[in-house]
């Protein structure tokens, strides 16, 4: 296996060794065949499917007799699934890799697709559609897509999700319609994982001005019988009540208001699609009011859209320039009370403007408003920010984030509460 991982020409020691062992256990010689697919030899041995079914699970770990037939097996899938090699790949490829990354599926004790199917949770699954993501980077993407059965095959990840939204706007009929739907699944899977992080996110403090309405599921139980105490009446072995109280529940009414600006730029895909569901997610909370802002070099405005996040990322121009002084400009006139508002800026921050900017973003921290710099938030992992940026940043109190989104998660909860 690892001959053929780092070296793509046949090693006539290691070869011919592998054959032996391979007929000396049993299996065909096509197990060494880096051109055959798993399907091809499950369809020439269908005695084969049982064994990789559930094959790198420990209920299959340390068979009386079977760890080398084990290890060839496993080879198989690794060099299959692993070994993709570099230049061009055609949609057949593509679909012969897919089948056998669920045959790995499988063989981890998952059904086919299924963990290539949970974006957002790092892992094996986040590896596997990195790879498929690269694979379809090297092909002809539109083919794909032209195509509703293979087109059906591809599994959302944030790469294929980024090719498609620069691609979106050369695409038209069939090849449209799959992208659209390719988007729209990947954002309701994301949706899911994010929406299950800000459960039970209380927002607003009880304001105990307002005296507490007096029905009986706002009473106070043991509060009023701590009070009521003294009315114990040890020959009646009764506790008489002359006075009920009641909990607090009620709210203030001023909404939080969280502005959202997401810099458009090609590197920054996986944090704008991350944030943009998250956007829309609080968007469905009381007592939130949120604002969704987009720049590259002009800003606008998506506010309008902002509980449909794949109305949102339709609507964004990946790529080109950034200008972050014109996204301020239109960010300022929301801030209406700096200490109920937050603010999270998605970007790289490699600006041509600088100064100018972070002299803005300082003024808006100074006022009162909740500054979130972020560069990265996604799986995991860290994005490349500039250090100018970074260090003025820290030297303000508001360090950038990146890395997980349970961290922004937290950051905003933390605001919102």
């Amino acid at each position: 296996m690892l001959g053929r991982v780092f070296e793509a020409d046949e090693q006539a020691v290691l070869e011919s060794a592998s054959v032996a062992i391979v007929e000396d256990i049993g299996l065909p010689t096509a197990v060494l065949d880096p051109g055959a697919t798993v399907d091809d030899l499950v369809q020439r041995h269908p005695d084969l499917a049982a064994e990789f079914d559930g094959l790198m699970t420990e209920e299959k770990a340390g068979q009386p007799g079977g760890e080398v037939r084990r290890a060839a097996l496993v080879s198989k899938l690794l060099i299959n699934v692993f070994n993709t090699g570099t230049g061009g790949v055609s949609a057949t490829q593509l679909g012969n890799w897919q089948a056998d990354a669920g045959w790995f599926e499988k063989a981890l004790g998952h059904d086919p697709g299924a963990l290539r199917g949970r974006p957002g949770e790092g892992g094996m699954g986040a590896t596997l559609g990195e790879i498929e993501g690269d694979l379809v980077n090297r092909m002809h993407l539109r083919e794909v897509l032209a195509n509703p059965a293979l087109a059906k095959r591809l599994t959302p990840s944030m790469s294929l999700i980024g090719q498609l939204l620069r691609d979106k706007d050369n695409l038209s009929g069939i090849a449209l319609a799959n992208a659209k739907a390719l988007i729209r699944r990947f954002v309701d899977e994301v949706a899911a994982v994010l929406r299950t992080q800000v459960q039970q996110t209380s927002v607003g403090e009880i304001d105990r001005s307002v005296p507490p309405k007096r029905v009986f599921r706002n009473l106070d139980i043991e509060r009023t019988i701590w009070k009521n105490l003294t009315n114990w009446s040890p020959e009646d072995e009764r506790l008489y009540v002359d006075r009920l109280f009641y909990k607090h529940t009620a709210k203030r009414t001023t909404p939080a208001r969280l502005i959202v600006v997401v810099d458009q730029s090609g590197s920054m895909v996986s944090a704008m699609v991350n944030c943009t569901i998250l956007a829309s997610i609080f968007a469905g909370l009381p007592k939130v009011d949120v604002h969704l802002l987009a720049y590259d070099t002009r800003a606008l405005d998506l506010t309008p859209w902002v509980h449909d996040p794949f109305e949102v990322l339709l609507r964004t121009r990946l790529g080109g320039g950034t200008d972050g002084t014109v996204a301020m400009a239109l960010a300022q006139p929301k801030v209406a009370d700096p200490r109920n508002t937050v603010v999270v800026w998605i970007s790289d921050f490699y600006e041509s403007q600088s100064q100018v900017l972070f002299d803005s973003m300082q003024a808006m921290h100074r006022s009162g408003v909740k500054f979130i710099p972020v560069g990265s938030v996604s799986s995991g992992g860290q994005q490349s920010v500039n250090p100018w940026f970074r260090e003025r940043f820290k030297d303000m109190g508001a360090p950038v984030l990146s890395g997980h989104i349970k961290k922004l998660v937290t950051e905003l909860k933390s605001f919102l509460a």
